[in-house]
């Protein structure tokens, strides 16, 4: 039987599937790929995964209610077979419990999956779908390393409509190399014309270690130039938002009352459970990431379960979750609540506010009210992270002071 839930919290739940096909040459993610062959019906590395990350949520207690929202994100989840998602799903609800309106969201690849492995997965509960489309440029997508074609998203959202799935999302990519504005132009009028209910809209980060990272310099060709990523981000703004799409959250927009409800517990800073191969979890005042390699992660399994599910990490200092909360808290159109800050800081916090914020209130990229916080959109949301960098900057010093 679960140990009884607390009732303030955590209620969601990151569930880090970590296969895939081929490794894109933009991802740093914690991956194991399996080759172009392999999925959870025919791989003894997919089903040994599912026993152990089973065995870690079996090792946690609950500190909350039931789930009110699960995300299988990777990686690729819909490499897994339905009879492996039910055997999380199950363990998830025996340990937590599951909301009756728990939103149970599943990453998606195309060309990973057909009509009968959507409806198994709904079948189970899952409501909401991510597919990972990110250009419809054969092109792009080659240069990219991923595995799918603009043939196989066009199967995969046929599908979507087919099993009418409650709630699905589309992703895009801007920012890639060779990628004009007029690719990107044609990449949103092909979104929109899915009609997916949600849309994500990720710029290309370089990573050092990718194949991405040793090959180009942010801002140097192949790459487009900073001028155009920034025209790229206003024309996604102005095309969405003009084909009904609320752009709620920096990278996201969403059909009025489709925003994903788990990734708001992130920009919300609320606490959550995370579980699987580089995973990382926010409860109790604690964040814990789990190793990044099938090994080590097997490894960790066993001492947690030995340990009697004991998270070895400090807590953070209330001032940390504050600062950490302003920061995520910037990404949404909402913006934050200043007052839990100014409790904390006193008259202070909005001295240096007033300070490191002047430039951004001038010019309107920063907005100030109701003792709430906001980028306007889109720009002050083109410059949050030279915001957030000012904002943390001035809490450091009034932490030190």
């Amino acid at each position: 039987m679960p140990i009884p839930a607390r009732p303030h919290g955590p209620t969601s739940a990151y569930v880090h599937i970590p296969f895939c096909r081929r490794r894109c040459f933009y991802c740093d993610f914690p991956i194991s790929v399996i080759g172009n062959r392999q999925r959870g019906e025919t791989s003894g590395t997919i089903s040994l995964y599912v026993e152990r990350l089973c065995e870690e949520i079996r090792a946690t207690s609950p500190l909350g209610p039931a789930l009110t929202t699960v995300f299988f994100g990777g990686g690729t989840p819909s490499l897994l077979s339905v009879p492996q998602l039910d055997q999380i799903l199950s363990t998830l609800e025996q340990q937590f419990g599951l909301a009756a309106d728990a939103e149970i969201s599943m990453e998606m690849d195309p060309g990973t999956f057909d009509l009968a492995h959507i409806q198994g997965y709904c079948a189970l509960g899952v409501n909401r779908i991510s597919l990972g489309v990110q250009a419809f440029d054969d092109g792009l997508l080659e240069q990219c390393g991923r595995f799918h074609r603009v043939a196989d998203v066009h199967r995969a959202v046929d599908a979507m409509h087919r099993s009418m799935v409650p709630s699905w999302s589309l992703d895009l990519i801007s920012g890639l190399p060779h990628q004009t504005l007029a690719h990107w132009q044609g990449a949103l009028e092909s979104a929109i014309a899915t009609q997916p209910h949600h849309l994500s809209i990720y710029d290309l980060t370089i990573e050092p270690q990718t194949p991405f990272g040793k090959q180009y310099q942010p801002g140097e060709q192949p790459l487009p130039t900073e001028t155009a990523t920034v025209d790229m981000y206003r024309l996604a703004q102005q095309t969405l938002t003009a084909a009904g799409y609320d752009h709620y959250e920096i990278s996201n927009y969403a059909k009025p009352g489709y925003q994903c409800r788990h990734n708001r517990t992130y920009w919300e800073n609320r606490p959550f459970y995370g579980f699987g191969m580089g995973a990382t979890s926010y409860t109790q005042g604690q964040r814990v990431a789990r190793p990044r390699t099938q090994q080590n992660y097997g490894q960790w399994v066993e001492r947690y379960r030995h340990s009697g599910g004991v998270l070895d990490a400090p807590t953070l200092p209330i001032s940390e979750r504050l600062t950490d909360g302003l920061m995520v808290g910037l990404r949404l159109a909402e913006g934050i609540e200043l007052l839990p800050l100014i409790d904390s800081f006193g008259s202070q916090f909005t001295t240096m506010l007033k300070t490191h914020l002047s430039p951004y209130l001038s010019s309107g990229q920063a907005v100030l009210e109701d003792n709430r916080l906001r980028l306007s959109d889109p720009d002050g949301f083109l410059i949050s992270n030279t915001v957030i960098a000012d904002l943390f900057n001035g809490l450091e010093q009034l932490m030190e002071s």
